[in-house]
């Protein structure tokens, strides 16, 4: 039993190791001394970062007064959303994506001992990413205030537990409730609203009691401290926990690791069924037409867009990530429903949040189009030219974005015209941008690849992002009416024209033929 453990174990830890390295590499073994440079300058800047963030915040102290415990709670709360969201899809991932699965289940290995090992891994992972935008906060206060802030890694660990154990609890649920296809998707979607639900709930609430958006006042408000439960009561256990209490650290960590081992001891035997009907449903694809369905004649640029649409409704892992994005535009929707007729105030939050989600979103749908294709070459043998299919994925890409951030330009209109007028022709500009920073570093790769597409070029991906930052800057001032709006505007079209020289030769020959 212990050496099967130990196998797999070191199965798990060889295959994390190299999506890892990949990740980092982007595939290419001579740039492994370049990952590990970027590593140790991205947590010396993490370090300087956290130290310009709590410089000004006053130490909490051995005992902690009600704000502290609220700030803590929240953090841990945000934190805890982040992992189980996380958790969530690596769950639902190992059964839909990995290809090992019925090489191994045709193993005289037992399978709780693979599926246990899995659910591990899922938890260390999860608790890995957490750490590595926490521990610069926690070592710096450390530092700072006392040692007692280590007790946060103990915490953190817990989360990751516990978090696990409920993503395990929920896939199992869904599988028994509603079958393996449609857990596929329900459980995508529900990781994405988990994950965004506790920012998104409380700005929505910070805007309910308080008129902004702002999470800081709403956590120092007096209507959230009359609200919250008393000093010593049990609710403040984890962030006393976090706060260094050994006490309370040592009942979470008992609690979290007795609930990750029955979950994982008694879900594991059950999950080889699980698998091998997800294992189903992912390679089947989706389900023909109904043959009993016409066929409508139409021209080649609708037959192509329609496809894409098609393919882009079709992706569960696609719907889920970027119904992530579109949730954060809810506490500006809302926004925008308290404040018609004061433009002021929601222009100034809505148009840059609206560019900036538009550009992510054409980001993401124009490297699904662009470069992830299925079948190239059953797309390059149509009796249509390279330049004709290249237009129709762009046009699919940006009538998409019209039909998600129409409504809300439109009920921006209502509190200004004007406001409305520059949020419409920023959204337009940022996703055109996007899809063209996509068309300059098209690669050819696969859709399943889409979580990984940043490996394909950083500088693509850096290059979208401060992209759509400097158009939604330039709408931003342009909005309030100020001259100034012309310097981020020439960043921006700057950006692009860096992206243009920069772009590889194959991506240029092949923009040029298109």
């Amino acid at each position: 039993m212990t050496a099967t453990l130990v196998w797999f174990a070191r199965h798990e830890l060889r295959l994390a190791w190299r999506e890892l390295m990949s990740m980092l590499t982007a595939g290419r073994r001579t740039r492994g001394w370049m990952a590990a440079i970027g590593v140790a300058v991205f947590l010396a800047l993490m370090h300087g970062v956290a130290w310009l963030v709590v410089r000004g915040v006053p130490a909490p102290g051995i005992h902690p007064d009600l704000g502290v415990l609220i700030a803590v709670t929240s953090a841990m709360l945000l934190s805890g959303s982040a992992m189980l969201s996380q958790a969530m899809e690596n769950v639902t991932r190992a059964f839909y994506t990995r290809s090992d699965l019925e090489l191994i289940l045709s193993s005289p290995a037992p399978v709780q001992h693979l599926f246990a090992v899995r659910i591990g891994a899922t938890a260390l992972s999860t608790g890995a990413m957490s750490l590595l935008i926490a521990a610069p906060f926690i070592d710096v206060l450390a530092w700072r205030d006392g040692w007692f802030w280590l007790g946060a890694y103990g915490a953190i660990g817990a989360l990751a537990l516990f978090t696990t154990a409920l993503a395990v609890l929920f896939t199992f649920v869904l599988f028994r409730a509603i079958g393996p296809k449609r857990t596929r998707f329900v459980a995508q979607v529900a990781a994405a609203i988990v994950g965004a639900g506790f920012v998104i709930g409380i700005q929505i609430a910070a805007m309910l009691s308080t008129g902004t958006l702002s999470r800081t006042a709403f956590l120092r408000s007096a209507f959230v401290r009359s609200h919250a439960p008393g000093l010593y009561s049990l609710f403040w256990w984890p962030a006393r926990a976090a706060l260094g209490d050994g006490f309370c650290l040592a009942v979470l960590i008992a609690v979290s690791i007795a609930f990750f081992f029955l979950m994982t001891f008694s879900a594991s035997p059950r999950f080889a069924g699980c698998a091998l009907a997800a294992g189903s449903i992912g390679r089947g694809g989706a389900s023909a037409s109904p043959s009993g369905r016409a066929f409508h004649a139409t021209t080649q640029a609708a037959a192509l867009r329609r496809k894409e649409w098609l393919l882009l409704l079709r992706d569960p892992w696609l719907m889920s990530q970027s119904l992530m994005q579109l949730l954060y535009l809810l506490p500006p929707a809302l926004l925008l429903s308290r404040n018609f007729g004061f433009a002021g105030h929601a222009s100034a939050i809505c148009v840059p949040v609206l560019i900036m989600a538009a550009g992510q979103l054409a980001g993401g749908l124009a490297w699904l189009t662009i470069s992830g294709e299925d079948a190239p070459d059953l797309v390059a043998s149509a009796p249509i030219s390279m330049r004709r299919i290249t237009w129709a994925k762009i046009e699919a890409v940006m009538e998409t974005i019209a039909i998600v951030f129409a409504p809300f330009v439109l009920a921006l209109g209502f509190a200004s015209l004007r406001a409305a007028l520059v949020a419409a022709l920023g959204v337009l500009v940022a996703a055109a941008a996007s899809t063209l920073i996509q068309l300059c570093f098209r690669t050819q790769a696969r859709r399943s690849q889409f979580r990984r597409r940043q490996v394909s070029s950083r500088i693509a991906t850096f290059a979208e992002a401060f992209s759509s930052i400097a158009w939604a800057a330039t709408a931003a001032l342009a909005a309030v009416g100020t001259f100034v709006a012309i310097v981020p505007a020439i960043i921006a079209l700057g950006i692009l024209l860096g992206v243009r020289l920069l772009r590889p030769p194959q991506a240029a020959s092949s923009s040029a033929a298109a």
